[in-house]
């Protein structure tokens, strides 16, 4: 009997370990791409409103400066993502290029990744 009890208590903890290393893969950097992408979606926002023709230049300069910080927010998230699962690196990478690149410039590449984040099948 105690040898059964043995079993059935390495049994369970494997069976706990695996739930728990399982959750550190993929399922992990999902995660991370998608709370970036929560933030991505926040600067492009951002620069959309900035866009507006009518619009001062004040006010399209500290919304610009808004979605940069959204960016930047993003960027340990899409990290976490890539470090969990490489694939995930075109996402910190463009992500990455705001600082050189302007964010209108990045809006598509910076869309259709995300779109793969929130997808059914979030696989790059």
């Amino acid at each position: 009997m105690a040898r059964l009890a043995r079993l059935v208590g390495v049994s369970f903890a494997l069976v706990a370990a695996s739930v728990t290393l399982s959750s550190c893969g993929t399922g992990g950097a999902v995660t991370d791409a998608k709370r970036a992408c929560v933030y991505v979606d926040r600067a492009l926002n951002l620069e959309n409103q900035s866009a507006v023709p009518s619009i001062s230049a004040s006010a399209r300069l500290k919304l610009e400066n808004r979605a940069i910080a959204e960016l930047v927010r993003a960027t340990p998230y899409a990290a976490r993502a890539t470090s969990i699962d490489g694939s995930w690196n075109p996402l910190m990478t463009t992500i990455g290029e705001a600082q050189r690149v302007p964010i209108v410039q990045l809006a598509a590449s910076l869309t259709r990744l995300c779109k793969v984040a929130n997808s059914s099948t979030p696989y790059l």
